[in-house]
């Protein structure tokens, strides 16, 4: 990477995210030769890459974000789904190189998903393809960000990883040492970060709350396996950074639900390599493509 910035998004005001991204190119422009802009949303994007229909964790309805972001820079625009892009870096540059089928699943906030299929990123029929974070694991189980209820990413994300270890703190604080001192003893205050940073100092329920995290990827892999038949499977998003996520367990858990385990070709999975940068590296590169 040539260079970097951050800024915080103001999530509840979508304007103000596509002029804080205007910004963020403005300071670029002052030291480079910039000819295209390229945007990995954390949305729903439409099959023309022009509209944010849906997201999740920010205000984005229906948004128009690549006219707003190309009529404040003046520059070719490319927006794409933030999944779809890492797994476009991690498919070029990353652990997905020479992969006939990738598939990645971002573990963050929620899990987000990208699919690279012969060479190309596959979007679906109206772009919103691969949003494996929304399959359907608990019926009627927790409540997620979507709006409904037992989706992959309220079990197998960081927001599914905190539950966890609150509800596990609450029943068994003994057990919580280490994490209830990070959260003041109210396991209400427990973050995805307390989560990581306990359980490398050995709290047991910080230590079961990732032991069972990795039990859901695992699992959801191998359901999105049934049907993809990926020879790739990519791990990545924040959450897959901790040393607490046990890709082990994750194999373990994904070999235990496959259908057919053992008598046929079981995808090569592996860790991100490209860390958070991966949607970056992929939006740019997909907007140096045009």
């Amino acid at each position: 990477m040539v260079t970097s910035s951050r800024s915080e998004s103001p999530a509840e005001d979508p304007k103000a995210i596509a002029r804080e991204i205007a910004t963020l190119v403005a300071g670029f422009r002052a030291d480079h030769d910039v000819t295209a802009v390229g945007v990995a949303a954390a949305g729903w994007i439409d099959l023309e890459r022009t509209e944010v229909m849906f997201a999740p964790n920010l205000a984005w309805r229906d948004e128009p974000l690549r006219d707003l972001v190309a009529e404040q820079v003046g520059l070719p625009t490319v927006i794409e789904n933030d999944a779809n892009a890492a797994a476009w870096a991690e498919y070029r540059f990353g652990a997905g190189q020479g992969a006939r089928a990738l598939l990645m699943a971002t573990v963050g906030t929620g899990i987000g998903g990208g699919l690279v299929l012969g060479g190309e990123v596959f979007r679906g029929g109206f772009g919103v393809g691969a949003e494996i974070g929304h399959i359907r694991m608990v019926p009627q189980g927790r409540p997620c960000a979507c709006g409904r209820f037992g989706c992959w990413e309220a079990y197998g994300s960081g927001t599914g990883l905190t539950v966890r270890a609150r509800e596990l703190a609450s029943a068994d604080p003994g057990s919580a040492g280490v994490l209830l001192a990070l959260a003041e003893d109210d396991p209400e205050k427990i973050t995805g970060p307390m989560v990581s940073a306990a359980a490398e100092g050995g709290d047991p329920v910080a230590l079961q709350s990732f032991a069972e995290l990795a039990d859901w990827i695992g699992e959801g892999l191998a359901s999105l396996t049934a049907i993809i038949d990926p020879d790739v499977i990519v791990v990545g998003g924040g959450v897959s950074e901790s040393a607490a996520l046990d890709l082990d367990r994750v194999v373990a858990a994904f070999e235990n639900a496959e259908s057919g385990f053992g008598h046929r070709p079981a995808p090569r999975i592996a860790r991100a390599v490209l860390g958070n940068d991966a949607g970056l590296i992929g939006a740019a590169d997909l907007a140096r493509q045009g």
